[in-house]
């Protein structure tokens, strides 16, 4: 059987939880979690100041639209389709389209676990961007924001340099 993808479904604007609840809901009802693992709605923390106080609000990343990882078939395409509050899948003329791997990384619709196979203080060689092959000294490591600190040495002075996570390998 095929593996679940990632189909972004339109729903009315205000809708999103509700539609993925709805979903939820049927998928637990009909025991569908092996061909409707995932219902998300994307959402970011942003600070906002309101009436002199500033406090943290959950923002939806796509107003009006839920992702759903499944695999499709006639039966979950009806099930989704007919959930109260779904407009339609996006793609050309209301035809599921799967998104590529690309766009679910880009969307940040899955998050990964990220390994780090480094720790502060060890040697790290650069694998990309424009100090590629130098070597330095992990100086720390943001796992939050993928980023880490490395110290090289460039002529003859010690620079911190600050690159993704993925920019550097242990030597």
């Amino acid at each position: 059987m095929a593996e679940a993808q990632w189909y972004v479904v339109h729903t009315y604007s205000g809708y999103e939880n509700k539609v993925k609840d709805n979903l939820l809901t049927l998928v637990e009802n009909r025991r569908l979690q092996d061909v409707i693992p995932e219902v998300r709605v994307p959402t970011e923390i942003v600070p906002e100041v309101k009436d002199g106080k500033a406090r943290d609000v959950e923002h939806k990343l796509f107003p009006g639209y839920v992702f759903v990882k499944m695999r499709m078939t006639d039966e979950t395409w009806y099930i989704v389709r007919n959930t109260r509050g779904v407009t339609g899948f996006v793609g050309p003329s209301s035809k599921p389209v799967p998104l590529s791997q690309a766009e679910v990384d880009a969307l940040g619709v899955e998050t990964r676990e990220l390994v780090v196979d480094y720790t502060v203080g060890a040697n790290v060689e650069i694998i990309d961007g424009p100090m590629t092959g130098f070597i330095g000294v992990v100086d720390s490591i943001d796992t939050e924001n993928k980023k880490v600190k490395v110290m090289v040495s460039m002529f003859g002075r010690d620079t911190v340099a600050e690159m993704d996570l993925t920019q550097v390998k242990p030597v």
